[in-house]
């Protein structure tokens, strides 16, 4: 059903575009805006890992530099039949996750050194899990797609006054309306299909560690982190807040049509009812993640935080 509603979304943005084309910049300039999301998003596209990464001052680790890391990973994109993507470490205090890249042989996974302290073994497998379902879903893709389509309706809000015939153009108060309203639909249809994306990454994710209940501890546990510890960098460049597990921002909203991210505790009930489906309750450590959990440096000595 989530692939369905993202298509649906993906079909009302097209659809939302070429009524606004028709009525605001006629067939020059809905072509000439189109080109410029294009351009703009064909970049982005091509360079949203090196950017993303960048942005959040990541550094590369390699089986050497972070091996219990590493190896997970590794692990969890066999369990998932992906090419191994490239891991970071993030020096952030905020625990948090994200994925990126434009496919799954050009991907990369990012954690903070915040959730590293902050999460048990398994629970750490399980956002790796739903970060590696972003990459096998590909995500990045459809969000591509998505903001070309809402940057094009954008840019022909702007356009609009000047291209097409005048003939063909509402009165001046209906294209001031248009001009405001129609960004903020596509700003909306584009939050919707993240919504709908994570809930996917999150079924998938329980799949691949097979322990939806570890994940949904995660996403407490991250959740809690989050209020209480500032990603200053992910404030200053809020346009990232939607590739990490969870909204890295602060002032969040609860499940609303402007949130990037669904309501934490609707993921964490729709994970704990997966759980329920698999036959896997609290403690389940599936897949032969426990020995390895063991000797993990971030669950034996680790210090909780102050949200528990």
């Amino acid at each position: 059903m989530n692939y369905v509603r993202t298509g649906i979304l993906m079909a009302g943005l097209t659809a939302l575009f070429g009524v606004v084309g028709y009525l605001l910049g006629g067939a020059g300039g809905m072509l000439i805006a189109l080109g410029i999301a294009v351009a703009t998003n064909l970049y982005s596209y091509w360079n949203s890992d090196r950017l993303a990464l960048a942005a959040h001052n990541a550094h590369e680790v390699d089986e050497r530099s972070a091996p219990e890391l590493y190896g997970m990973v590794r692990d969890l994109a066999t369990r998932a039949n992906l090419p191994m993507p490239r891991v970071y470490l993030i020096d952030e205090d905020q625990p948090n996750a994200f994925a990126t890249g434009r496919n799954p042989q050009n991907a990369a996974v990012a954690a903070t050194t915040g959730i590293m302290r902050t999460l048990s073994y398994d629970e750490l497998t399980g956002v790796m899990a739903h970060e590696l379902a972003h990459i096998k879903n590909h995500d990045t893709l459809t969000m591509t797609i998505t903001a070309t389509m809402a940057g094009a309706i954008s840019s022909l809000t702007t356009f609009g006054m000047f291209f097409g015939s005048r003939e063909n153009r509402p009165n001046f108060l209906i294209q001031i309306l248009i001009s405001v309203l129609a960004p903020m639909a596509a700003m909306i249809i584009q939050m919707a299909i993240s919504r709908s994306r994570e809930y996917e990454a999150d079924r998938l994710g329980g799949e691949i560690c097979g322990n939806p209940v570890a994940l949904a501890d995660a996403l407490a546990k991250i959740a809690g982190g989050v209020q209480q510890i500032p990603n200053e960098t992910a404030e200053e460049k809020p346009a990232t807040a939607h590739m990490f597990i969870i909204n890295p921002l602060s002032g969040q909203g609860m499940d609303s049509l402007f949130s990037t991210h669904p309501d934490t505790g609707n993921r964490i009930a729709a994970l704990m009812e997966q759980a329920r489906a698999m036959g896997v309750g609290r403690g389940a450590a599936l897949g032969g993640f426990t020995s390895q959990a063991a000797q993990s440096p971030w669950n034996s000595d680790r210090q909780p935080g102050p949200w528990g």
